[in-house]
């Protein structure tokens, strides 16, 4: 079947589906495959739930005129979410990172929407399958589109950029994250950057923060727009913060918000200057960016009793980790409690990054340091405050309320430590 001839039918369907726990009436469901799953095993089953029709890549008993068949179910997703996206025309917005992506996805959402009809990817679905999932789930309603988009290799953001052609991108930083698939901090740089590199390949625009070494060397880029605390730019600001909540002064007007770390007062400049790009009035950027709230364990403050609980779970990598730490550092109030949980997809690099994070913040304010994983246990350190344990079991049958009963605690750690699970505990 052609992808013009697909991008019919979807058209005239409710939408995509991939999942026959969530099928939706009239949709189009797409067989993909996993590693231990098949789909097309459960083509059958989408269509007597209610979808209007199945993509399939392999041959199935019986004959269904609903059955689409294809050679490749996933490239047959990723062709239409391509057609998909030059029927619609719209301006893209592209970002990546190793930290932040998904809280500056939510800022710039929250601002254009204060003029635009904008879609942004859902939670984290930025990679082969999300981002087409997102492009197909906008509609000619649309006027801006918003895509996440993650790697943990290299020439996969080149791959998503050939799949949505933005318009406009940001990097939100070069950290250590996935260091273990780019091979080393230098991939992770050539790896991020392929969005920059598509972008000036099409002679389309970059946003910079100029504040970043890194990024302040694609300036001589003539079609960017810029912003800075320091350096000549489009946009000048300055950073400060209100106890441990970021902020931003620029036009005059002071924005401080409901976001933790000075990290988070990059992310709301950049969406400060999306937004003024745009054409979005000042006094409703100004309001989106107080108003937003963190969810998802990332970085999410919780006031319990007599403890402040900074909930940064959602995933760690060494840069991060970091600038969490600091952030906790500066924080008014004591004791200051930090909970680590291992930091993965860091390759041969594990021990050593682990090694050194402990070894930083033995003599930092941090009162009591709680590390939980196998990569954490395996550090040496002679500091009383910190305190190891080889899994979560171990610190679940350990814990011991009185220790975490006043203070501030930041909960930190890889999305596969699941560290959300401390808030039963505390």
């Amino acid at each position: 079947m052609k992808i013009s001839q697909l991008h019919q039918l979807f058209l005239d369907s409710s939408g995509i589906s991939t999942d026959t726990r969530k099928i939706k009436k009239d949709s189009i469901f797409f067989a993909l495959k996993g590693e231990n799953f098949n789909a097309n095993e459960f083509a059958e089953e989408a269509l007597e739930k209610g979808a209007a029709y199945a993509v399939i890549d392999e041959e199935l008993k019986g004959e269904n005129k609903r059955f689409l068949q294809v050679e490749d179910s996933l490239q047959a997703l990723q062709q239409l979410a391509s057609f998909h996206r030059k029927h619609l025309g719209i301006p893209i917005l592209a970002l990546t990172g190793s930290n932040g992506k998904t809280t500056t996805k939510e800022l710039f959402n929250v601002v254009l929407s204060m003029k635009f009809k904008v879609v942004a990817t859902v939670g984290n679905l930025n990679n082969h399958i999300g981002v087409p999932l997102t492009l197909l789930s906008m509609n000619d309603e649309t006027e801006i589109g918003i895509v996440e988009m993650g790697a943990n290799h290299q020439k996969e953001i080149q791959f998503l950029c050939n799949i949505a052609t933005p318009n406009y991108g940001y990097i939100t930083n070069f950290g250590k994250a996935h260091l273990e698939g780019f091979g080393g901090v230098e991939g992770v740089i050539k790896g991020k950057k392929e969005l920059y590199d598509h972008l000036k390949d099409n002679n389309k625009l970059l946003f910079l923060n100029l504040d970043d070494t890194l990024q302040r060397q694609e300036k001589s880029y003539p079609n960017t727009f810029s912003f800075s605390s320091s350096e000549k730019a489009d946009i000048q600001l300055k950073y400060f913060r209100e106890d441990s909540y970021a902020g931003i002064e620029v036009d005059g007007e002071k924005i401080c918000g409901q976001l933790t770390g000075d990290y988070n007062g990059t992310n709301m400049a950049v969406a400060y200057i999306v937004g003024k790009y745009f054409g979005v009035p000042s006094q409703k950027i100004v309001k989106a960016i107080k108003h937003y709230s963190p969810q998802n364990n990332r970085s999410q403050i919780i006031l319990k009793d007599n403890r402040k609980i900074i909930l940064d779970a959602y995933n760690a990598n060494p840069s991060s980790m970091a600038a969490a730490l600091e952030n906790l550092n500066h924080m008014e109030g004591s004791p200051k409690i930090a909970i680590l949980g291992d930091m993965f997809e860091l390759g041969s690099e594990a021990e050593t990054e682990h090694q050194q994070l402990v070894e930083d913040y033995t003599a930092s304010p941090i009162n009591k340091i709680y590390i939980i994983g196998s990569n954490f246990y395996k550090t040496t350190s002679n500091s009383p405050k910190i305190k190891k344990f080889e899994t979560f079991e171990d610190f679940r049958i350990w814990f011991q309320p009185s220790e975490f009963n006043e203070g501030i605690i930041l909960i930190k750690g890889s999305r596969g430590m699941a560290l959300e699970r401390l808030m039963e505990l505390l």
